[in-house]
């Protein structure tokens, strides 16, 4: 069964949309308290929100509706039954053509409590059964959840074969314009955002002292007087990618996962890792200029489930890696992470 991809990116737009304003919706409708109470726990550890549920529900109903019919799907997100369900419902998963990877609110937090834009995130890839992977995805789309007091959002998407586009979003005059995002050219951290991502508690002395280490090795001690570089801690993994798309960081590494080993010979537990779901946008950095890798600077990849960890290390531009991956590395081998 051939897939029309173009059509798929219609209908994975117009999904996006209808998340968008009824996630909206409800912020503005809703008490905070309200929709940061807890929904459930996930299989995988996660805690689901009450404001995970307002988009839960639009997901399964439009991919059963509007996609499955003509392409049956396994939907990967959390909060289905074993993470995953197959479309259209009663079908084996052999007849499957696509696996779609659905984050629908990467972010929660951040937007629940309106701090800061949530993202929509979907993969797309041809089925390959368990084994499909981030590097199969052949579509990916993210858009962006704007916080009440906030009327413009962006929504990019990509395909294999195509560069990243993006529009945004004007919700006062309900109309998008195209908009060309592009990250950094700068050659050097120094004066610009980078970090090492360390957003829950557990580990975060290591991954700061390991991110203290890159800086310094890279521009030297601190003076007096002076910021060498900075760093914004942007609780969202679709949001981060965006970020390095849109060339506000330059580096950006979440090796959480590497800690497990760490943390348990201090008696201690990892607590909450990026999922492969959080990542089903890696095809829109990569897409835009974007470096990606792994924990070990290699491709990044990982099978299309919501309970593997995954680490990865995305850089603006060529320069920018070379300037730090020599030094990440070193420091993640000399502190036996790897």
């Amino acid at each position: 069964m051939i897939v029309d991809w173009d059509e798929l990116l219609g209908l994975i737009q117009r999904l996006h949309a209808q998340i968008r304003a009824a996630v909206v919706s409800a912020c503005a409708q809703q008490a905070m308290e309200e929709l940061a109470g807890i929904a459930a726990e996930d299989a995988t550890g996660d805690t689901i929100y009450v404001i995970d549920r307002v988009s839960e529900e639009l997901l399964v109903d439009f991919f059963a509706n509007h996609v499955a019919e003509r392409w049956p799907l396994v939907l990967i997100a959390e909060g289905l039954p074993d993470g995953q369900i197959v479309l259209p419902a009663g079908r084996p998963v052999a007849d499957a053509v696509i696996r779609v990877i659905v984050d629908p609110i990467d972010g929660t937090r951040g937007l629940m409590y309106q701090k800061r834009s949530a993202w929509i995130l979907t993969g797309v890839a041809p089925d390959r059964g368990p084994q499909t992977s981030l590097q199969d995805i052949e579509l990916a789309v993210q858009t962006e959840i704007p916080l009440v007091k906030q009327h413009l959002s962006d929504m990019l998407w990509a395909t294999t074969d195509t560069p990243t586009q993006a529009v945004r979003y004007n919700r006062l005059t309900d109309t998008t314009q195209a908009i060309h995002l592009r990250p950094s050219r700068a050659t050097s951290i120094a004066h610009g955002f980078a970090m090492i991502s360390r957003f829950f508690p557990g580990g975060r002395e290591e991954l700061a002292a390991i991110d203290e280490a890159i800086i310094r090795a890279a521009l030297g001690p601190p003076q007096p007087g002076k910021a060498h570089c900075f760093e914004d801690q942007y609780i969202s993994t679709g949001g981060q990618l965006y970020e390095l798309i849109a060339g506000h960081d330059r580096f950006v590494a979440d090796v959480r996962p590497l800690l497990d080993s760490w943390l348990a010979q201090r008696g201690q537990r990892l607590g909450i890792c990026c999922h492969p779901y959080d990542l089903a946008t890696l095809l829109v950095a990569q897409q835009a200029g974007v470096i990606m890798t792994d924990v070990r600077g290699q491709i990044l990849d990982a099978p299309l489930n919501v309970n593997t960890d995954v680490g990865w290390v995305g850089y603006a531009n060529a320069a920018i890696r070379a300037q730090i991956e020599p030094v990440l590395l070193r420091e993640l081998q000399q502190r036996g992470l790897l």
